[in-house]
């Protein structure tokens, strides 16, 4: 099930890692790296919201709209900032002490995302 939604950049990122998802081996190591459950809540430029939920700790999975489990931590920004980060043009840590990300939940796990989207990187070869 494809996690593409019009007007969204940020969806090719999710559609990465569901397709990288698909390697049992990726998706095993991702869930033993991050053990959490993320929920992005994603703005485009037009205004409209969008919710992704990353399950890496009992899935593997990506899902648009709110997943099963309730997060571990929930990070809103804009659909451009979402890009940067996970194309690595933009710190996480400057994201945030800008104002361009918000977290509500344990923070701690906003750091293990880096190593998630290099995982999906290296996949899709970005």
């Amino acid at each position: 099930m494809s996690v593409k939604v019009e007007g969204f950049k940020s969806s090719d990122v999710f559609e990465q890692l569901q397709t990288s998802f698909t390697d049992n081996s990726i998706k095993q190591e991702s869930i033993k790296k991050v053990k959490a459950i993320f929920e992005f809540n994603v703005k485009n430029s037009d205004g409209k919201e969008q919710l992704w939920t990353l399950d890496l700790k009992n899935e593997g999975s990506v899902k648009t709209g709110k997943g099963s489990a309730k997060p571990d931590i929930t990070i809103t920004l804009e659909d451009d900032t979402f890009v940067q980060l996970a194309s690595g043009k933009l710190n996480g840590q400057k994201a945030f002490m800008s104002g361009k990300l918000k977290i509500k939940g344990n923070m701690m796990l906003a750091t293990k995302l880096d190593s998630v989207f290099n995982t999906a990187k290296v996949k899709a070869k970005l």
